[in-house]
């Protein structure tokens, strides 16, 4: 796809960019060139190329999915107010 000044200018004024005149006819051709080397990109089949979810192969480890009580219940409790029978005490609030 080649673009001609007339349209680099459109869409420089769209993207409130101001470029001078004597700057549009290089940004016209290196904009021509980016179009072009995406229209290369849409020839190369890709069919068979599973999707990529990541640029390594390295996985990240992974602790298993168990709720576990911490096994330190007292130390836990250590500066609870009033601890009773290992669990937390709150004060009523509800009538």
């Amino acid at each position: 796809m080649a673009l001609d000044k007339a349209t680099v200018a459109r869409i420089a004024h769209l993207a409130r960019i101001r470029v001078p005149d004597r700057e549009l006819a290089a940004l016209t051709g290196e904009l021509t060139n980016i179009l072009s080397w995406v229209e290369q990109l849409d020839e190369i089949d890709t069919s068979d190329v599973p999707p990529l979810t990541s640029v390594t192969s390295q996985e990240l480890p992974r602790r298993p999915d168990a709720v576990t009580d911490g096994g330190y219940p007292d130390q836990v409790l250590a500066n609870a107010p009033a601890p009773t029978k290992g669990f937390f005490t709150v004060p009523k609030v509800v009538e």
